[in-house]
């Protein structure tokens, strides 16, 4: 029987600002056009995009967990002649909460999820980022 720690809705929320608002002040004006949003498990759309793309095969194995995914176009591959709808960075509160063992593991998955999706953003592969 899988359980998952307790953190309640609003808790996560403020965890995921608290990320947000520690990002160096650098990359956080960087951050145009884009809405970071909470959403309690992803898709079955969200998971076949994911194997379509492939994806580091060493965060996306089997009964593996999808923590959070980005959902745009990166800077680096943008044409600045075309409007864009915003992109999206979503945060899977489920996931997190079943494979983090307490608090603290928690909030550190979360400021990782957060990171490593914004990285995606600046146009970064899996394998370029340290998370």
């Amino acid at each position: 029987m899988i359980t998952s720690m307790r953190m309640s809705t609003v808790e996560f929320e403020q965890v995921v600002e608290e990320a947000l608002n520690r990002l160096p002040e650098r990359f956080a004006q960087m951050l145009q056009n884009i809405a970071v949003v909470i959403e309690d498990e992803p898709t079955e759309e969200d998971l076949e995009v994911l194997d379509d793309e492939g994806g580091d095969e060493e965060e996306h194995d089997e009964g593996s967990e999808l923590l959070g995914l980005y959902r745009g176009t990166p800077l680096t591959e943008r044409s600045y002649g075309m409007p864009l709808l915003p992109d999206k960075v979503a945060i899977f509160r489920g996931p997190i909460l079943r494979i983090a063992r307490n608090r603290r593991e928690a909030v550190r998955e979360i400021r990782d999820t957060v990171i490593h999706e914004l990285g995606h953003y600046f146009g970064l592969g899996d394998n370029d980022m340290i998370y």
